[in-house]
């Protein structure tokens, strides 16, 4: 039977915040990242207002602090990629800036989730934002998995993961000189995109990527410019109707108890 998580499980140079459901112990846990540039801090605020039944939530701060020379604010911010990357022609940090070192750590969290508390993949989801989203999928699609006891993680369903405006990294897609088993079959975990319609990471060639490497892709595109979180209900239902899909319940799913 799984249980909460308590900071003495987890490394304590890793920033992170628990949070138990409101009610009864867990029986799913789900994975925070934030998006480029941002802190754990909205995500924990999030993960209380989703109030997902049984669901346990850690909110992890990416692992490298942004250099006040390239945000040009006082204000701490944090990227998950192995570097700090410019985009010369648009002018901005790029998101798809490798994650070697980011897989590594959330692959140790992924294997302390299942061998220290006693989750089983299944239980186990994942919700990133922008380069928080790449990151999972970098993740759930590796060829390995941190640890000896543990299959490649490419070969495990997962619960779900969401991506709000993150699509699959470059370094995600198989080459035809490393092409095995293990990244040629489909990945077994359902995956949920969301988009804006205009000005976005999720582009028609993200999505055949996605499609590509995962078995279950489920595409929602929103009616605005540029991907950020959902700001409406109307963005919220399919987000709240994955998980109503996804999350696993000791008493099955009763009527009403995930609101849309």
């Amino acid at each position: 039977m799984p249980r909460l998580p308590t900071p003495t499980d987890f490394p304590p140079a890793l920033h992170l915040d628990i949070i138990p459901p409101r009610s009864g112990p867990p029986i799913n846990i789900l994975i925070l990242l934030h998006g480029l540039g941002d802190t754990k801090t909205p995500f924990t605020s999030l993960s209380r207002s989703l109030n997902l039944p049984e669901t346990a939530c850690l909110a992890i701060q990416g692992l490298h602090p942004i250099p006040q020379i390239f945000t040009g604010s006082e204000v701490p911010s944090f990227h998950w990629g192995d570097d700090v990357l410019i985009d010369e022609a648009k002018g901005e940090i790029e998101m798809d800036s490798g994650f070697e070192k980011t897989r590594e750590v959330l692959g140790d969290v992924v294997r302390r989730l299942m061998e220290g508390c006693g989750f089983p993949a299944k239980n186990i989801l994942f919700y990133g934002f922008g380069q928080g989203g790449m990151a999972a999928l970098s993740l759930i699609s590796s060829s390995s998995s941190s640890s000896s006891s543990l299959p490649a993680f490419s070969t495990l369903e997962f619960g779900g993961l969401i991506s709000i405006g993150g699509r699959l990294p470059s370094s995600s897609f198989p080459t035809t000189s490393t092409s095995s088993p293990n990244t040629t079959t489909k990945i077994k975990t359902p995956i949920l995109v969301c988009g804006a319609s205009n000005s976005t990471q999720i582009t028609r060639q993200a999505i055949d990527g996605l499609k590509e490497r995962f078995g279950s892709v489920e595409y929602v595109k929103w009616d605005k410019r540029g991907d950020s979180m959902p700001g409406s209900r109307e963005e919220m239902v399919p987000v709240m109707r994955f998980f109503a899909r996804r999350l696993r319940s000791r008493q099955g799913v009763p009527e009403g108890a995930v609101e849309i």
